[in-house]
């Protein structure tokens, strides 16, 4: 598991919500988000809702994000972006997974090589972290005081 761990923390320096990176910020944060909702691990997506509106991320854009392609709040450019991370991964999913080589032209036109590299890094990484954290059974934590919304 250290060695693992050890792994992990690797991606997260180079790829993770708080490395430099060429690719918009928000564009990141998206990607992440978007990773944590498909792999459904309560974990991230408490980490990067949050870091998403540290980002500056606005609320309809992040509550419409697993529906982003219903919206208008994503241009070209982030559209590709959003397709090719669901692609690499829901890549068991033939369906998903389908046409993987138009996706990755379709991001071709609107992000330089290193920029790909970016986003395929930010995808693998987020996937690695979330799995990790649904392996260690990670769940979020209400702050002390904070209430459970009443159902």
């Amino acid at each position: 598991n250290a060695d693992l761990t050890r792994l992990a923390r690797h991606g997260a320096d180079a790829f993770g919500y708080k490395a430099n990176l060429r690719i918009d910020r928000k564009l990141a944060q998206l990607l992440r988000l978007r990773v944590s909702q498909i792999n459904n691990c309560t974990y991230c997506l408490n980490l990067h809702y949050e870091a998403a509106r540290d980002a500056g991320v606005a609320r309809p854009v992040i509550d419409t994000l697993t529906a982003w392609w219903e919206t208008d709040f994503h241009d070209d450019a982030a559209r590709a972006a959003l397709a090719y991370t669901e692609a690499i991964t829901r890549v068991a999913d033939a369906t998903a997974a389908d046409h993987f080589g138009e996706r990755h032209e379709a991001l071709a036109e609107h992000f330089s090589p290193e920029e790909i590299l970016e986003i395929i890094g930010i995808v693998i990484n987020m996937n690695v972290w979330t799995r990790l954290k649904l392996a260690e059974g990670a769940i979020p934590r209400l702050a002390e005081g904070q209430a459970v919304a009443p159902g």
